[in-house]
């Protein structure tokens, strides 16, 4: 029997959806009917818009679409406005105030606190610079993730055209909006391994192949990767080798056959990683073939052995994300800024998007590290970009804690979350930054949060990941983290093995000082945080890694911040609100 949403779903989903919301919101909140609200919420999904959690009824989250990461001139200005005139909420956060935007780990940015009688006149503005909000949610293919450099800087196969047109024929097709589960495609071009092909449900990865003494560029397909719900998958291989001809209509293959033939039944069990495991890359690859009227050829060599992006590998083996400044092939240079847990707001948004008109082109890209590069800056120019005043706030040569952060939502608007995670995190690697030293050769330890066992913030692949828990501590109930170690993608992708569970979020800093200090202490020279955990054993790492209370930290939302409707509010919530943000009472 299927899942109640196919129902929802078979009912009305996709592009339609829109017309239907924009009735909605012209006729304000309260004309959804209550007893459908789970449905429409539901279908909202595709177009980007997510109800906000319990207690912040008639608040909405909107999620963008920009394939690759792609922000051209003048977009990241208007999403800053939208972010200061409409994205302001009835509290302040106290880390990050008011109106801002959030960089996410699939190179795109949500907006929160928006009224659903807002959205028709936010669509307009950001249409009208080319930004949409479609297909970003839900059960349907997401954004789709690549190097976000593509174009720019030296590819093995050149990578952006293909990402443009996954875009607009395949995730741009209304035939295939209505997916089993959410699905996540990738492209990768260069040798670093950047748009992460291991945890997505379907990866390219530059590949090549002599054939009658010719090299050959092309792509290896894998299949079934990610990392939610504590069961992780590394995508498989299908031991299939496309040439670029080839890859689209490769791609489109394997969407469509996980639509057709993807678990419509049961929800914890039906993501494409698990369509892998029962059908098994065998039957998936003859499947293919009989789709596809091209001669299937063999996996080619890849070049897995050289990926640096979170691999865990020595700085001098090549970059492990692009924050710094670094060549464009065509002479000039583009300069990554690092944006602890991504949270930029508006004004700072704003004021990036004018600096890249500046000194750039005014292209911004996204990476899947949470942070903004400014493309296409003449090399003369460098120095004074990097004189700026918000290049000091969000500086290209961070700590090693700030290089390696990435935090989700949390509780602040998710409904999944049990911990908050930004607030949190941006506190405690300031902690870290001051109080914990690291070798002159370890410049960064990537730490990531999840809220929740679903992972957005891909703690599973972190150095150190954090996922978000509760436990009782002292006869209250506080918020706590499961904690884990020696995760990473590059060549053999590997998931973190929990060392420490429902630690209590005030005794996470000392636990991370014992940890990070004994790896400063016990490594060997040039060892990498993943390396060392390798070479040390379980056993020893659950010893060092000691919770502790330590001075200097305070935890910002410590006693169970997920009973309240808002982290840093302990007051009775205003939701829902009117369109101008007054309370509506139960009478109306």
């Amino acid at each position: 029997m299927a899942h109640k949403k196919e129902d929802w779903k078979g009912e009305l989903y996709g592009d339609d959806v829109r017309e239907k919301l924009e009735e909605f919101a012209e006729r304000g909140w309260d004309s959804i009917p209550e007893e459908e609200r789970d449905e429409w919420f539901s279908r909202f999904k595709f177009w980007g818009v997510f109800h906000q959690r319990s207690g912040q009824e008639s608040y909405f989250m909107m999620r963008l679409t920009n394939c690759g990461g792609v922000l051209e001139p003048g977009q990241l200005r208007a999403i800053g406005e939208v972010a200061r005139e409409y994205a302001t909420g009835p509290v302040e956060n106290p880390e990050f105030g008011n109106g801002y935007i959030d960089l996410t780990t699939r190179q795109s940015i949500q907006l929160h606190w928006l009224k659903l009688e807002d959205i028709p006149e936010i669509w307009e503005k950001l249409e009208a610079v080319g930004v949409s909000s479609r297909s970003a949610g839900g059960d349907t293919m997401r954004n789709i993730s690549g190097c976000p450099v593509a174009g720019k800087a030296e590819e093995y196969v050149e990578s952006r055209e293909l990402l443009d047109e996954i875009q607009a024929e395949i995730r741009g097709d209304d035939d295939l909006c209505n997916m089993p589960r959410k699905f996540n495609i990738s492209v990768t071009g260069c040798r670093q391994g950047c748009a992460q092909d291991s945890i997505n449900d379907i990866g390219l990865e530059p590949a090549h192949k002599i054939v009658d003494g010719e090299e050959i560029e092309g792509f290896n397909v894998r299949v079934g990767g990610g990392t939610g719900g504590r069961e992780p998958r590394k995508a498989r291989s299908l031991d299939l080798f496309v040439r670029p001809e080839h890859a689209k209509q490769t791609v489109r293959a394997f969407v469509e056959l996980y639509h057709e033939e993807g678990n419509r039944q049961n929800r914890s069990k039906n993501r494409a990683r698990f369509f892998v495991d029962d059908w098994g890359t065998e039957k998936i690859r003859e499947e293919l073939d009989e789709r596809l009227d091209f001669e299937f050829e063999h996996e080619g060599t890849d070049f897995r052995g050289e990926y640096t992006y979170n691999a865990g590998k020595p700085t001098e083996r090549g970059a492990h994300d692009h924050v710094g400044v670094y060549d464009q092939k065509d002479d000039r240079q583009y300069v990554g800024l690092s944006v602890p847990v991504g949270r930029l707001p508006a004004a700072d948004a704003i004021e990036l998007a004018d600096l890249a008109t500046e000194y750039g082109s005014g292209e911004i890209r996204l990476t899947r590290r949470q942070n903004p590069l400014i493309m296409d800056v003449p090399e003369h120019d460098v120095d004074a970009l990097l004189g700026e005043s918000l290049l000091s706030k969000y500086t290209p040569e961070p700590s090693p804690f700030e290089q390696g952060a990435m935090a989700c939502t949390g509780t602040e608007f998710c409904s999944l979350a049990l911990t908050e995670t930004k607030a949190r995190m941006a506190v405690l690697l300031r902690w870290l930054r001051d109080n914990v030293d690291v070798p002159d050769d370890v410049d960064r330890i990537k730490m990531h949060f999840s809220g929740c066992t679903a992972d957005c913030g891909q703690a599973m692949t972190a150095d150190i990941g954090l996922q978000g828990m509760r436990a009782r501590k002292d006869g209250q109930m506080v918020e706590a983290v499961d904690v884990g170690v020696g995760g990473g993608i590059g060549e053999e992708p590997t998931f973190i093995e929990w060392v420490r569970q429902r630690v209590p979020a005030d005794e996470l800093p000392g636990m991370l000082k014992n940890l990070i200090e004994a790896y400063a202490a016990l490594r060997e020279d040039g060892q990498t945080f993943r390396e060392w955990v390798d070479a040390t054993g379980h056993e020893t790492i659950v010893e060092l890694a000691e919770p502790e209370e330590v001075t200097g930290y305070e935890d910002p939302c410590l006693y169970d911040a997920k009973g309240s409707w808002y982290p840093f509010d302990d007051g009775e919530s205003p939701a829902p609100t009117a369109a101008d943000g007054t309370p509506l009472s139960a009478d109306d």
